[in-house]
């Protein structure tokens, strides 16, 4: 009962707020919905005990969704570790979201909507980690697709969030449309879905293969790539990452909820969940980390330089998903799913931190327009700074155990992949602090650059919108030293117990790394360090020296401002191309044949005719005499012509 609680009361919240919220409210509708996820959330806490140190593995069989002769799914809520801590994670975020809300959007007229927009994505969040077989799962997948859609999309009014999140909806079903396929291909291989079913055989599909767009390829190593596509979609890396900066354009309490710790880490947690496939296919594997790593050091790059105080953090929201893919790669599993876990806490305070910042600031998001707020808003100075220092990995911090635990990861895994992803990570570990401290400096320190007017209304946020942020910052400040032990210490074998699969490599990895020589335990504070240095150095004491490098390098400057020109390729590559062809087909196609012979064709014959019948009406009686006696003789002619014959 406690788990279709903590499943459930989101949708019955979303459902009210949504359909009765005129009859019940605004405030009844933010109680509703923060109660309701509230609930969860404390729900998901006692779960996670009883399940990760209790043991407490279940699956609770619900009811029959399909029953098609062989082909017969049953809606099931699996209920082992990785669910546990999934289920931590999304509803913990999602209640403190859901509070920090009432707070940001007091002022919108449309509150009802908005509260019932963030129940159903917890809803479709939750569905998606408790699923137990890949369509529930894929059910789940699709709902926070739907859900980010309208989020994203929430002040439809404004062209720029209309824009977003049809972009962010379209990127996702290129993604989503690898993980039908390869969803469709496990049925094929193994004539079922259940995740059960399918991991008990997947060791005898090993070296099998067979034909896919005419090519006779490696089974399990197609599957693993079609469904990391899907990951790769949801959790914006390198390719289908485009969408994620442009979802900055919803509102604030929408950027924590869904880039922070919710619908980017849907392909993660998949990845994972799929360990028992992903751990039979070190080419996929190898794909896997490659591409992670790459991901965590170009989204590193690109945050270099932005401006807008959201998109900064959404950049290093992609960076730090590429750690955790290539973690995944290297065979790591739980220390992927660690560095998720703490990084929902202290990502999720610096997006619900910069909302404080925005709402001091009136609305404005450019950080060239911010400078000297420390003095006005020190709670939120206090809670950005232990964020900063989390995601830089500063020692004892959340983000020094998880973080530094993936780049000895890959240290330990000793391939030509993990020796570039432990490069690339380290690499990404620099630019991260230089760009956090960055965002710090230029935010909160140095002159002010707001008018007059702006820096007279600055204040700070109210409690409602302080209390999420005290919550986190507990999270992002021991949630990495009290949990490694169990996550990825001695502990770790009986806390994942049989929800994660490790083999012979990982198990290597998850040994080893924990015994990283000193050079490579080192590195990434002393990276941490540079980072910090250098942005003290450029906006602090010399603050002369950004502008001068952005003149000095325009072509380097321009080049990571416009994201590597990745939105100008495709749009070259892809847009342009079906704009033509839509152009052409809609002028000749639709226009010329479609309508030309149909129905306008028509029409235009009938007007023709009617046209050469009209000359006919002359108006003169002799003219209509004529044409009667003419008619007569016809007739006349006719009659005797057929008694004739």
């Amino acid at each position: 009962m406690m788990y279709v609680l903590i499943v459930f009361l989101p949708l019955i919240a979303a459902m009210l707020a949504g359909f009765g919220g005129r009859q019940i409210g605004v405030r009844g509708s933010q109680i509703v919905t923060c109660g309701a996820v509230g609930i969860s959330a404390i729900l998901s806490w006692i779960a996670f005990v009883q399940v990760g140190f209790g043991g407490a593995v279940t699956t609770v069989e619900l009811f029959t969704w399909i029953a098609s002769g062989d082909f017969d799914v049953s809606w099931s809520l699996r209920i082992d570790t990785l669910t546990a801590v999934m289920l931590v994670v999304v509803n913990t975020v999602s209640a403190l979201v859901h509070i920090y809300s009432v707070g940001y959007m007091s002022h919108d007229p449309h509150r009802q909507r908005f509260m019932a927009y963030l129940s159903l994505f917890t809803f479709a969040m939750l569905m998606l980690v408790t699923s137990d077989n890949f369509l529930q799962m894929y059910f789940g997948w699709e709902g926070v697709g739907l859900a980010s859609y309208l989020l994203i999309g929430f002040w439809f009014k404004k062209p720029s969030a209309n824009a977003a999140s049809i972009k962010a909806f379209v990127v996702n079903r290129v993604g989503d449309f690898g993980f039908a396929l390869g969803i469709m291909a496990i049925y094929l291989v193994f004539d079922s879905i259940s995740f059960d079913t399918v991991f008990a055989a997947v060791p005898d599909q090993v070296g099998k293969t067979f034909s896919f767009l005419g090519y006779e390829v490696d089974i399990l190593t197609t599957i693993c790539l079609l469904l990391f596509l899907g990951a790769m979609g949801k959790s914006a890396q390198l390719g289908l990452h485009t969408w994620l900066p442009d979802a900055m354009e919803g509102p604030t309490p929408v950027s924590a909820l869904i880039h922070a710790a919710t619908m980017v880490t849907a392909g993660v947690f998949m990845v994972a969940r799929c360990s028992y496939l992903f751990e039979y296919s070190p080419v996929a594997l190898e794909f896997v980390t490659v591409i992670g790593a790459s991901t965590a050091l170009f989204a590193a790059t690109v945050g270099l330089v932005q401006n807008d105080i959201k998109r900064v953090i959404a950049y290093s929201t992609c960076s730090q998903l590429g750690y955790m893919f290539f973690a995944i790669g290297v065979g790591a599993y739980p220390v992927a799913i660690f560095h998720l876990f703490t990084h929902a806490f202290f990502k999720a305070l610096l997006f619900l931190g910069s909302g404080s910042v925005i709402h001091a600031v009136s609305d404005e998001q450019d950080m060239r327009k911010m400078g000297g707020l420390f003095p006005h808003i020190k709670i939120t100075w206090l809670m950005m700074l232990i964020g900063t220092l989390a995601l830089t990995g500063f020692p004892f911090l959340s983000g020094f155990y998880s973080k530094d635990a993936v780049i000895e990861a890959a240290w330990a895994a000793n391939t030509g992949a993990s020796d570039y992803a432990f490069w690339c990570g380290v690499g990404a570990a620099v630019l991260t602090a230089f760009y956090s401290w960055r965002l710090a400096f230029m935010t909160f320190h140095g002159e002010p650059r707001a008018d007059k007017e702006v820096m007279s209304h600055i204040h700070e946020s109210p409690f409602v919108m302080l209390f999420p942020l005290y919550v986190l910052a507990i999270g992002a400040l021991g949630a990495g030293a009290f949990f490694f032990n169990d996550f990825v210490g001695e502990n770790y074998k009986e806390f994942w117990g049989n929800a994660i699969l490790l083999r012979e490599q990982a198990t290597t990895v998850m040994t080893e790394f924990s015994h990283p020589p000193t050079w490579v335990f080192v590195l990434p504070i002393a990276a941490g360090a540079v980072g910090f240095l250098v942005a003290f150095n450029m906006y602090i004491r010399r603050t002369d020296i950004p502008v001068q490098l952005a003149k000095t390098h325009s072509a380097l400057y321009q080049f990571l401002l416009n994201k590597w020109y990745f939105d100008e390729l495709y749009d070259l590559v892809f847009i342009k191309p079906a704009r033509w062809l839509g152009s052409k087909f809609w002028t000749i196609g639709d226009g010329r044949i479609i309508d030309g012979l149909g129905p306008n064709g028509v029409a235009a014959r009938v007007v023709d005719l009617a046209k050469r019948a009209s000359i006919l009406q002359s108006g003169y009686v002799y003219h209509y005499a004529f044409v009667m006696l003419i008619g007569v003789a016809a007739f006349v002619s006719f009659f005797f012509l057929a008694g004739g014959h």
